[in-house]
């Protein structure tokens, strides 16, 4: 394949998620930074947030000088709602967005409104765009200009149960979720948005009922699904700064046995670089997932009769973020998927 260079601009370069982003793109043989965007700090070099980041790079500048006509493809790590002003911006030009914020993951305008407590300003593109977990859309990602990369929950979550629902494998009720997360997923403002004491020594649930996340897990399940998925997902913030491990306990289907569900995740990811599925009964964690684009699935069987665990392990930050946007990237321009992300 011939040597195709991608002009890069990323918006939000200094949150967690843009610098973890910058990392991975500053090493991609592919890629030409060309702007790094930030409200705050103009003028810095990247090095000055994280020591981590190597080589010459641009300096932080603001959105409104950035030259369009320079940019294939614009990286958003931006708070929710500031990428539907982007978007209404450059529709008009042939820029790919790959947003990993939440203003294109739903597809209802409404159910936006009633999570996020704003009223969506782009409406008309919502239908332009593509929800993509790579491993499920990358035969048409690169016909979409849009791409709204998951929330690390729901790829956490999805990755694991939607092939297993689509062959009708497992029971859709009563599926319990059970999800942790580095605390770094709460972003840099993360004494904000949790007041409890011992914020970073102490595991706490939170968003029971009503996390954001809620609302992206029942639009992608409700697609695979005959029925209606019935579920309870309850969240944790633990004491370490990336990583994710979700704990999912099923029942299998009447006449199904582990060995089966087993089998079809193995059969469904056997040519996905990213996903690894262990060998049966095995403990898992997060610790080998850290900083890496991979996804590693374990399946277990409980004492309980018919019940099943599933163990979903992800860096937050990479898988659940900027790693999947570059993936998608890759597919957009026919890259293979693991290219600068290995």
């Amino acid at each position: 394949m011939s040597f195709k260079r991608i002009n890069i601009a990323v918006a939000g370069a200094t949150g967690y998620v843009g610098l973890d982003l910058i990392k991975i793109l500053s090493k991609h043989p592919n890629i030409k930074i060309q702007y790094l965007c930030a409200q705050k700090k103009i003028g810095k070099k990247i090095q000055y947030f994280d020591k981590g980041i190597k080589g010459k790079l641009p300096k932080i500048s603001k959105l409104k000088f950035v030259n369009w006509n320079k940019v294939d493809v614009l990286f958003t790590a931006l708070p929710n709602g500031q990428c539907q002003i982007l978007a209404n911006n450059l529709k008009n030009k042939k820029i790919k967005i790959i947003d990993l914020s939440a203003d294109f993951r739903l597809e209802n305008p409404t159910i936006y409104k009633k999570f996020y407590k704003k009223k969506h300003r782009a409406i008309k593109l919502i239908k332009k765009s593509l929800y993509s977990i790579p491993e499920f859309t990358k035969k048409y990602v690169k016909n979409y200009n849009i791409i709204a990369c998951p929330g690390c929950y729901p790829t956490s979550i999805q990755i694991p149960l939607i092939p297993l629902i689509k062959k009708n494998l497992i029971s859709k009720k009563n599926i319990i979720i059970d999800s942790k997360s580095g605390y770094s997923g709460a972003g840099k403002n993360l004494k904000k948005k949790f007041k409890h004491k011992n914020l970073f020594s102490s595991t706490h649930a939170y968003g029971i009922y009503k996390h954001r996340h809620v609302s992206e897990i029942d639009q992608e399940l409700s697609k695979v699904s005959r029925t209606k998925v019935n579920y309870t997902f309850v969240p944790h913030l633990i004491p370490t700064f990336r990583g994710m491990l979700s704990s999912i306990y099923v029942e299998p289907s009447k006449g199904v046995t582990l060995k089966k569900v087993y089998n079809e995740l193995r059969k469904f990811y056997k040519n996905n670089y990213f996903i690894k599925i262990l060998p049966l009964n095995k403990e898992l964690g997060s610790e080998n997932v850290i900083n890496t684009n991979f996804c590693e699935i374990s399946i277990s069987k409980l004492k309980q009769k018919r019940k099943i665990l599933i163990l979903s392990a992800i860096d937050n930050l990479i898988k659940g973020a900027g790693g999947q946007g570059i993936q998608n990237m890759n597919l957009i321009y026919g890259l293979r998927e693991n290219v600068g992300i290995k």
